[in-house]
């Protein structure tokens, strides 16, 4: 891929999917660093202040971007329509595109002088294009440009790889097959022509390729599954890495060796790795951007240095940008326009160190402009362990017992867990693999493995591979990765909506919509959709539905006309906060838990205070904790038991502070207890700790902040249900 820009994504706990900040540098001459200006910058500056950046790529002069939620932005020029906002305005701070948290994997392309295109592929497998379209390469079977992002064919195959020029599309399904489209002129579709195609055919018949990649100059990489590297298209300065100058309109073999890893294409030159971790490149040399030392062209790979630890490359127009695994950041060739990072504006010929920092995990280039991501680097292979510890009087904490545990024990010995969700009795999980898994008590079938037998070890729910969130009670509901609303267990109040009382021991659709976005539940339910209306349903006998009324609902109702709600938590009363960053609560106030400065019960949402600055809440039985997003953490509340952190039992009717730190990152209450994590990856607790729902080692009770053991490698906890006596976090290896 040609880029002008180098991007990087920060994060501060050790987690590829939480807390990472996002930074440029370089050009910028048309908004593509993303800071609101246009200038160059020669050293990187954070773009906004928000911890949620998940993925990044940069073409010419644009940028794509998905958030950790799923959602898709974009920035920089857009006079085709490559934002996919449907516009053709350019931007020069991030905007979203669309309402949608299903966006997985992005490539953005352009050729100086023309157009950009953009293409993705969604959590289902589905293909989307969108920007410029004179070769055909969206796909679509026209040559007529797209402002925003249509699906190409009806098929779900499509697998996690897809990239694009500009002017060509590339991607590689399930199968394992290659399929290209669009400029074939000078036989970079690799079919063997020059002749260009519109729709997406398949290259060849193997079925073993694996990765991909592309330049601006019509050159593509590929290697297959046996780590064989394989070229074809331009090769004017010997970018193909085959020892000659010339085009190849087919696949060639680049070498014998099956150690090939990762591949990056500048406009005429290559970087790639092997799987020793060391460092090759060939092709165009007159900015020193192979960084072997000199000027000169190479037509076949030469190592650069003789280093083991290289961990991912990627090549820009006329530069280049390397991650190693101690974390730190390596730039060389062409840097006139400051993309090298280093504070100037002179070019290097060999690596050189970008700042000191050893926390940076990913990165993405550009044409003259570069973007990365900061974290603890060690990220290959990516693993998360799911570790419990508390009450487990119903096998609870799934580490195959019934014994309460006051410390973290591990949950089985797999590394592949995602998301988790806890109750008093009963916990739910999704692996990485999309996978369901349940286990603890299952009195209402709330395992949802149709039986009301308890489980002590996850068991999987089904074989679908679709989910995607999970929010857990004694019922307990799911949302697949079509946005559609599952529900099973416990149903008394109709918590479960499907316009019923009765339990269900099994996994059952709610409506036939397919727009639902997050769900929270306890003995009532809350869930915001994709356009940003509020719903609830089931128990409303304090006003937890927030309907006006004290009357139950057993199928979900609109809580007002209102499309600005972004984040909801329920227990006995119900927070939310707005996309405009205000806090709102409703239900049950009996302890001051609704923060309004009183103990008064209210059936509609009310506004709690007038700052803007609230990023997340949770609620506990009768306590309520949130933070800010300037990293502050605050509580109010019930506090028989230290459950605010403020040091006191003494409850709380309005948001107090709890200390002055500014690193809290996530946070989640149990029933008299709450578990937080700080952006340095480690765990805290406070509150009730008469089952060792702490995880100190001991059955005393806090009233402050503790930090559990000494890691700094946790990044996930439950998500927000009150009730539970125990806790769990996922630690990433």
């Amino acid at each position: 891929m040609s880029v002008k820009l180098l991007l990087g994504i920060k994060k501060a706990p050790p987690d590829p999917l939480i807390g990472r900040t996002l930074w440029s540098w370089g050009s910028g001459t048309e908004g593509e660093l993303g800071d609101g200006a246009y200038t160059k910058k020669s050293s990187p500056i954070q773009v906004g202040t928000l911890t949620t950046w998940a993925k990044i790529v940069s073409s010419l002069y644009h940028v794509l971007a998905i958030k950790t939620d799923g959602t898709l932005w974009s920035w920089g020029y857009n006079p085709y329509g490559e934002l996919g906002d449907g516009t053709i305005i350019s931007r020069s701070s991030p905007i979203q595109i669309g309402a949608l948290s299903t966006w997985n994997i992005i490539s953005a392309g352009g050729v100086a002088g023309t157009g950009g295109s953009s293409a993705a592929i969604k959590i289902d497998g589905t293909l989307w294009t969108w920007g410029y379209n004179i070769n055909g390469q969206l796909g679509d079977e026209t040559i007529v440009d797209k402002s925003s992002p249509i699906q190409i064919g009806a098929l779900t195959t499509w697998a996690t790889t897809v990239t694009n020029t500009g002017g060509n599309t590339y991607a590689i399904k399930t199968n394992g097959t290659i399929w290209a489209w669009g400029n074939g002129a000078i036989g970079g579709i690799g079919d063997s022509t020059i002749v260009s195609k519109s729709s997406p055919i398949q290259i060849g018949a193997l079925t073993t390729w694996d990765t991909l990649s592309v330049s601006a100059n019509d050159v593509v990489h590929a290697i297959q599954k046996d780590g064989t590297l394989w070229a074809w298209g331009n090769n004017t300065n010997g970018q193909l890495g085959d020892g000659t100058i010339l085009k190849r309109s087919s696949p060639v073999k680049i070498g014998a060796l099956t150690t090939w890893n990762q591949i990056s294409q500048g406009r005429s030159h290559t970087v790639a790795t092997k799987i020793d971790g060391t460092l090759w490149t060939w092709g165009l040399n007159t900015n020193g951007q192979l960084g072997d030392g000199t000027v000169v062209q190479k037509s076949s790979p030469v190592q650069i240095g003789a280093l083991t630890s290289w961990y991912k490359v990627i090549a820009g127009d006329y530069h280049s940008l390397g991650l190693q695994t101690d974390g730190t950041i390596w730039s060389w060739g062409l840097g006139t326009s400051g993309q090298l990072g280093d504070g100037a504006v002179v070019s290097k010929s060999s690596p050189i160190q970008i700042g000191a920092l050893t926390t940076w995990i990913g990165i993405a280039g550009g044409y003259l402009d570069l973007f990365g991501i900061r974290s603890t680097p060690s990220v290959a292979p990516l693993g998360y362990r799911l570790w419990s510890w508390g009450e487990n009087t119903y096998g609870q904490l799934g580490d195959g017992t019934i014994v309460d545990r006051p410390a973290p024990v591990q949950a089985g010995n797999l590394t592949n867990w995602k998301k988790i969700g806890v109750s008093e009795y009963n916990s739910a999980a999704i692996k990485i693999d999309g996978t369901l898994w349940t286990w603890g008590r299952n009195y209402y079938g709330e395992l949802g493995d149709s039986t009301v037998v308890d489980k002590s070890s996850p068991i999987q729910i089904g074989a679908l591979t679709t989910w995607s969130k999970i929010t857990v009670s004694t019922s307990v509901l799911g949302i697949k990765t079509d946005n559609t609303l599952w529900a099973w267990g416990y149903n008394s109040s109709g918590q479960l909506g499907d316009g019923t009382i009765i339990d269900k021991s099994s996994p059952i659709q709610i409506g036939a919509l397919t727009t639902w976005s997050k769900i929270t539940c306890s003995i009532s339910t809350i869930g915001i959709k994709t356009d940003n209306t509020l719903w609830a349903w089931g128990n409303n006998i304090l006003g937890q539905l927030g309907d006006g009324t004290i009357i139950d609902k057993s199928s979900p109702i609109q809580i007002g006309a209102l499309t600005t709600w972004s984040q909801a938590t329920s227990s006995l009363a119900s927070l939310a906060i707005k996309t405009d960053g205000t806090l709102w609560a409703w239900g049950s106030n009996a302890n001051g838990e609704l923060g309004d400065g009183t103990v008064v019960n209210k059936s509609s949402p009310i506004q709690i205070g007038a700052l803007t600055t609230w990023r997340k809440v949770s609620a506990g039985y009768s306590h309520t904790v949130a933070i800010k997003t300037n990293g502050t953490l605050w509580s109010w509340g019930l506090n028989t038991n230290g459950e605010l952190g403020n040091s006191t039992v003494v409850k709380k009717s309005s948001p107090i502070q709890i200390g002055a730190l500014t690193e809290w990152n996530d946070v989640f209450a149990g029933r008299y207890s709450v578990l937080a994590l700080k952006t340095n990856g480690t765990i805290w607790a406070w509150g009730l700790n008469n089952k060792g729902q702490l995880g100190d080692g001991t059955l005393i009770s806090r009233s402050s902040p503790i930090q559990i053991g000494a890691l700094t490698s946790w990044n996930i906890i439950p998500d927000s249900c009150y009730n539970a006596a125990y806790n769990m976090a996922i630690q990433l290896l």
